[in-house]
């Protein structure tokens, strides 16, 4: 996508909240889901080790992290996988 995409324009929390959102919305499970498989990797990234190792043995911690996967580094370093689902499911930014 170029830079003039209206959704490269939104911070990454914008994105995460934009996407969580639609999903809801939708009832989209599947996106939950590859949220959920997708975060510890982010997390870790981001130097979130123990927070990484926490979901990663418990899905309960996964559910808190929805929310919080909005914010900070981890957020950013989940901003390509917000673009890909907001593109594909043809959601806008305003």
């Amino acid at each position: 996508m170029t830079d003039t995409d209206p959704l490269e324009q939104l911070s990454s929390e914008q994105l995460h909240d934009l996407a969580v959102r639609h999903a809801r919305h939708h009832l989209d499970v599947a996106f939950f889901w590859r949220l959920l498989k997708v975060l510890p990797a982010a997390e870790a990234a981001a130097g979130e080790l123990e927070e990484a190792d926490a979901d990663l043995q418990s899905m309960v911690s996964h559910i808190d992290d929805v929310t919080e996967s909005g914010r900070g580094e981890v957020a950013e370093l989940l901003r390509p996988f917000y673009l890909d689902y907001l593109r594909e499911h043809k959601v806008n930014a305003g």
